[in-house]
């Protein structure tokens, strides 16, 4: 067995916390080299996989250093989103700041735009990811 099926066996057949530790291990690993390319690739279909549970717990761990680093920007900020919806705070988010852009912001501008059109309030999280007010003036002229 292969590092890489051992990481995906433990994920695979693991409860929540167990594939948790596997992304944790991930997230360790994201930035040092330690991670072979066949386990980057792995630790992706994890990480995609992980998105996909309602388990806040799971989704966050999901969106540490390892998705800041490998993760493509489409599903990266789908995670951020699932965040906001699950009222997660976006601080687990690794590397937002620099991974945030204007895709990011329209989706968190057409979120806000529904709940306040549902007289639901705009979380702070959500407020965050919103593109400054100068700039929605400018591409609308």
């Amino acid at each position: 067995m292969t590092a890489t099926d051992g990481m995906e066996a433990r994920y695979r057949d693991g409860d929540t916390e167990q594939r948790i530790a596997v992304l944790e291990d991930l997230n360790r690993h994201a930035y040092d080299g330690a991670l072979a390319d066949d386990e980057r690739e792995a630790g992706l279909g994890l990480v995609r996989d992980a998105l996909r549970a309602n388990d806040p717990r799971l989704v966050s761990a999901a969106m540490g250093a390892f998705a800041g680093r490998h993760l493509g920007d489409h599903d990266w900020r789908h995670g951020v989103m699932k965040l906001v919806f699950m009222e997660v705070p976006l601080t687990t988010v690794d590397r937002l700041v620099d991974r945030r852009d204007a895709e990011l912001s329209r989706m968190a501008a057409d979120l806000a735009e529904e709940r306040e059109a549902a007289g639901r309030p705009v979380p702070d999280d959500l407020r965050s990811l919103l593109p400054p007010v100068g700039a929605a003036r400018e591409e609308g002229r």
